[in-house]
């Protein structure tokens, strides 16, 4: 399980972040629903109770977790905690600072909350669209070389050729993917994205999580469980930036806020998260062209994708 947090690391982990949200009052319902259904979805501890645990500072919190990779997915899980606070605060902000300096972590995240608090949304949208370009160009489908912003009308025959194959397959499946959600083939239309939605349209498939609001930030999550690396971890921001901050750059993508606010939505990401901890590798940037005529169910199997818990609550197509 790539995303486990080792039992001897967890309460301090869980300490901390209580202490990194516990601003402006205390932390937020939503902030609280998120953790507590990690605690016990993810991390299996239903017995905890958050309001009775400790509170761990940073410099606590950076004497308890040495490990590196534990200290990155704390910082990941308090950046997502962050992304949960409305109104965003820059008490929020600066204490979310404090922590990774004692970890030593950086990350954009960092300038991206802060710009938002100090130079407004406008701002803020420009600093996500930069962040944004430089992430989207590490997923694009690792086939097709280097993004162009001209239609690729070879590249829309080769998908729309997917019709043709059998019933079942992964090609297939793709294809009708866009037939039932009523979205363009890549390609069609001149974008420096269209690589970067062969691939991300390819794992919604194999994943099986549908395009709603909800399920594009439980996608980025699951990918996370996945593999928690730089590529993954990024592509959670932007997810949780457009559709839970709500500060991205109108036009890239659809744009709401809060949208974890929703106990419903909040369950899922955590449920995704632990979907995609518990697969056998990161099916995400593998050659998914080169494998579209391998049935479906084959693909998940090699990559050990486990069904959702429940694939009629209309985030799912399994």
């Amino acid at each position: 399980m790539p995303f486990a947090i080792d039992t001897m690391s967890l309460e301090p982990v869980i300490s901390g972040l209580l202490g990194g949200i516990d601003v402006s009052g205390g932390p937020t319902d939503e902030q609280l629903s998120l953790l507590d259904a990690l605690c016990s979805r993810v991390w299996g501890r239903p017995d905890l109770d958050l309001g009775a645990m400790e509170r761990l500072g940073p410099a606590d919190v950076a004497q308890a977790i040495t490990d590196p990779s534990i200290r990155r997915r704390f910082h990941e899980l308090h950046v997502a905690l962050e992304a949960c606070r409305h109104p965003q605060t820059l008490e929020q902000v600066e204490l979310v600072e404090r922590y990774a300096e004692a970890l030593a972590i950086t990350g954009p995240d960092l300038a991206l909350f802060r710009s938002s608090i100090e130079q407004g949304i406008d701002r803020a949208s420009l600093d996500y669209r930069r962040f944004l370009t430089g992430n989207v160009a590490t997923r694009g489908e690792p086939s097709l070389g280097a993004p162009t912003d001209a239609p690729e009308p070879d590249l829309v025959a080769r998908l729309r050729a997917f019709a043709d194959l059998p019933e079942g397959s992964l090609g297939r499946s793709y294809f009708d993917f866009y037939e039932a959600t009523g979205l363009g083939l890549p390609g069609e239309v001149g974008s420096v994205l269209n690589h970067f939605f062969v691939a991300h349209d390819m794992t919604h498939v194999i994943a099986g999580i549908s395009t709603t609001a909800a399920g594009e930030v439980a996608l980025s999550a699951f990918q996370m469980g996945m593999d928690d690396n730089p590529t993954n971890t990024g592509a959670l921001l932007a997810s949780l930036i457009a559709h839970e901050a709500g500060f991205g750059t109108p036009g890239t993508f659809d744009l709401e806020s809060e949208t974890l606010a929703d106990s419903g939505a909040m369950t899922l990401l955590v449920d995704e998260l632990a979907r995609g901890s518990s697969c056998t590798g990161d099916f995400s940037l593998v050659d998914h062209l080169a494998i579209a005529e391998v049935p479906l169910a084959e693909v998940r199997e090699r990559f050990g994708v486990p069904a959702p818990n429940d694939p009629d609550d209309g985030h799912h197509i399994w």
